[in-house]
C-alpha cells in the first residue's frame, strides 16, 4: 500500500474528513515518526510493531568490480520488529490464502 492509497481508505472510511485533512495528519504522523528515529528515539504502537534505530558496525566488503577491499564505515539504520498480534495476523492471513 502507497502513502496515496492510506490516505484514500482512510478518507474513504472517515467521510466527515476532507481527502486534505486526512493528508495532512498522515503527513504529520510520518514526519513526527521520522523526526523521533532521527533523533535516536523508539516507536511503539501497542497491536503493530516497534520501530527502533540500531548500529551496524564498522565492515570490510568487497568491490564487486575489481575485489578490492572496502572499509564501509558503521550507520545507523532503522529497525521494525514487528508485534505479537500482527505477526498472528499476518500468519492467518497468509494461511488462509494457501
Amino acid at each position: 500500500m502507497t502513502r496515496s492509497e492510506l490516505i484514500a481508505a482512510l478518507a474513504a472510511a472517515y467521510p466527515q474528513l476532507s481527502k486534505e485533512q486526512v493528508d495532512a495528519a498522515v503527513r504529520t504522523i510520518l514526519s513526527t515518526m521520522a523526526e523521533t528515529l532521527a533523533g535516536g528515539g523508539r516507536i511503539e504502537v501497542r497491536g503493530f510493531g516497534s520501530f527502533a534505530v540500531h548500529l551496524r558496525p564498522e565492515r570490510i566488503a568487497r568491490n564487486p568490480k575489481t575485489g578490492e577491499r572496502v572499509a564501509v564505515p558503521p550507520k545507523w539504520v532503522p529497525h521494525f520488529k514487528a508485534g505479537k498480534q500482527l505477526r498472528e495476523r499476518v500468519d492467518r492471513g497468509v494461511s488462509a490464502e494457501e
